[in-house]
């Protein structure tokens, strides 16, 4: 175990303590979930794969150090599921939904209450990929007209292919030549 310089003690685990080790840390007085997501090590050298990490804080009173947080890590292979938080945190699973629509990285055993299993949270119908993965490709953007109106100089018409003059303007604060007595 370590601890980062925000106070935070990080554990990291193997992928088959995960959920043993949460559950652990949840009985032992880290009773609040805060967030789950993944950061994207495939491009590492030695075990690579995804990194999937929970952060808890021990929000009772009674717990042992109030307030104080952690912070568990877990290394998981590409290809390979983890264990669902679901059944120990139960707003565990919006963020196992997202952390597998943007990673791609499945938890075994997910289950929300309403039986649809890990569907889209974000992106819209029919996307295809993983986009916070290193290896996602992003789509050249669609070059097209600007929907509004043209700029000056940008007239179709054949009237005048000069732009069009500007009023001058003030400085603030400078009233314009109308204003005082006559």
């Amino acid at each position: 175990m370590t601890t980062l310089g925000s106070g935070a003690q990080t554990r990291d685990l193997a992928p088959d303590e995960w959920l043993s080790a949460v559950t652990a840390a949840r009985d032992a007085g880290y009773d609040y979930f805060d967030w789950l997501s993944a950061v994207d090590q495939t491009d590492a050298e030695a075990d690579p794969g995804m990194d999937v990490l929970v952060h808890l804080i021990a929000s009772s009173p009674e717990a042992p150090r109030p307030l104080a947080r952690l912070l568990l890590r877990t290394r998981v292979p590409d290809g390979t599921e983890l264990d669902s938080l679901t059944g120990v945190f139960a707003g565990a699973a919006w963020h196992e939904r997202e952390t597998h629509e943007m990673f791609g990285v499945g938890f075994a055993g997910f289950d929300d209450g309403t039986g649809q299993g890990l569907r889209p949270l974000l992106l819209p119908d029919g996307f295809e990929g993983t986009p916070l993965r290193k290896s996602f490709q992003l789509a050249a953007r669609a070059s097209k007209a600007w929907p509004g109106a043209k700029e000056p100089g940008e007239s179709d018409s054949s009237k005048s292919k000069r732009s069009p003059s500007r009023r001058r303007l003030l400085p603030p604060g400078v009233p314009d030549a109308s204003w005082g007595p006559r």
